[in-house]
């Protein structure tokens, strides 16, 4: 066999174990909706990595019309346990249900605030969990690209889940 002008390399492929990600309803009940309570609800999460160190939340609405993937909550430095609780308040650095860090949300401000599609519409709600091998060391009121680049070659599992609401 003839000498090629190329190196053998070997590629190691890491295969992601799925996080399993659910909430308790299918379509948002209104504690957590613009005509509720505007509470963050409560997800489970099952097969997390027993290297995970930390979550990181991120909720979309891919409906509204004038953006592409509209982001009413992002949440991280969230410990590794099978529940995330629901009600965590609208603060940039929370220690009650639970520590973490929440972002600035496309509506301008830190901090869930639930579905509120107009009248007449049904809009389905994206929840993106990810397991992250490291705590973030970003602020509080940080946006949601500055976590998409600080979870880079962070990620371990990824999972989804979605809900709808209908006003």
């Amino acid at each position: 066999m003839p000498d090629l002008p190329f190196s053998r390399t070997t590629v190691m492929i890491t295969i992601m174990t799925p996080l399993e990600v659910t909430l308790d309803f299918l379509e948002f009940p209104p504690t957590y909706t613009c005509d509720g309570g505007n509470h963050s609800p409560r997800i489970t999460l099952a097969s997390l990595d027993p290297g995970t160190a930390s979550i990181a939340v991120m909720l979309f609405n891919p409906f509204i019309k004038t953006c592409c993937s509209f982001t009413p909550w992002i949440i991280w430095n969230l410990p590794p346990e099978p529940v995330i609780p629901d009600g965590i308040p609208r603060e940039g650095t929370v220690t009650a249900p639970v520590d973490a860090v929440q972002g600035m949300t496309d509506y301008g401000i830190i901090g869930y605030t639930g579905p509120c599609p107009p009248q007449g519409e049904t809009h389905r709600y994206q929840f993106k969990v990810y397991g992250l091998d490291a705590m973030l060391a970003l602020p509080a009121g940080s946006d949601k690209h500055a976590l998409v680049a600080a979870m880079k070659g962070h990620v371990l599992q990824f999972g989804e889940t979605v809900a709808l609401c209908t006003r």
